[in-house]
């Protein structure tokens, strides 16, 4: 993906968010090809909770989730102390909203431990290494578009999830999004982009300038 001119600036942070499945990575990779900005994934290989909290939510969910927010924070930390442009695969308020909350709301997770999570996340916030994204750009489409990249990427333990567990995620993240103030965001819709076009990209990349610029927070759909 060429490199595109642009007049974001050089420590500039703009963080992926969406379901699973949505494309977060794939367009973290080409975002960040095309500002010329240093690309942070979420860590999924090697987590040593993510197959067994697929196969027993109750049992496991408390341990993944606050795998994720302490990776999530030292992510947060190394950009911070790099103090670099960067372009982030999924941002740590969808571990709070989204997951965490699932989680609990499901009876997976107990108040108690529900009520520890929080208590650590709302610590990180105050930190100084935790820096707000400039721009949030949402990934979202239709249920049945996100559904069918799911099965299309073949990991045998989404695969395997049951298809409630998804239909619940999506509404959630839509509720999500809807009340999301802590940045400008950017709506993209999976079935209106295509991020190995450079046309596409530059659509976007206007957008995050605009938004950057932008002293509240706006939603703008592409």
């Amino acid at each position: 993906m060429p490199r595109i001119n642009h007049q974001l600036h050089e420590q500039s942070l703009i963080t992926l968010a969406g379901t699973v499945g949505v494309g977060k990575s794939t367009l973290t990779n080409k975002l960040s090809e095309t500002l010329g900005f240093r690309a942070a994934y979420e860590k999924v290989d090697g987590n040593p909770y993510l197959e067994d909290y697929y196969s027993d939510f109750q049992k496991w969910s408390f341990h993944l989730q606050m795998y994720f927010l302490a990776e999530r924070f030292k992510q947060q930390k190394f950009m911070h102390e790099e103090g670099l442009g960067y372009v982030q695969d999924r941002s740590i308020y969808e571990d709070v909203g989204i997951f965490a909350q699932l989680q609990f709301d499901q009876g997976n997770m107990t108040e108690r431990d529900f009520n520890t999570y929080h208590s650590l996340f709302e610590a990180m916030v105050m930190n100084p290494y935790f820096p707000k994204p400039d721009v949030l750009v949402f990934i979202n489409g239709s249920f049945e578009s996100i559904l069918a990249r799911i099965q299309a990427r073949g990991r045998q333990m989404e695969i395997d999830t049951p298809v409630e567990f998804w239909e619940d995620l999506y509404t959630r993240y839509q509720t999500w999004i809807a009340n999301f103030q802590e940045c400008p965001v950017l709506h993209l819709d999976i079935d209106h982009y295509d991020c190995s076009d450079p046309v596409s990209m530059q659509e976007i990349v206007t957008a995050l300038e605009e938004l950057q610029q932008t002293a509240h927070p706006a939603h703008v759909k592409l």
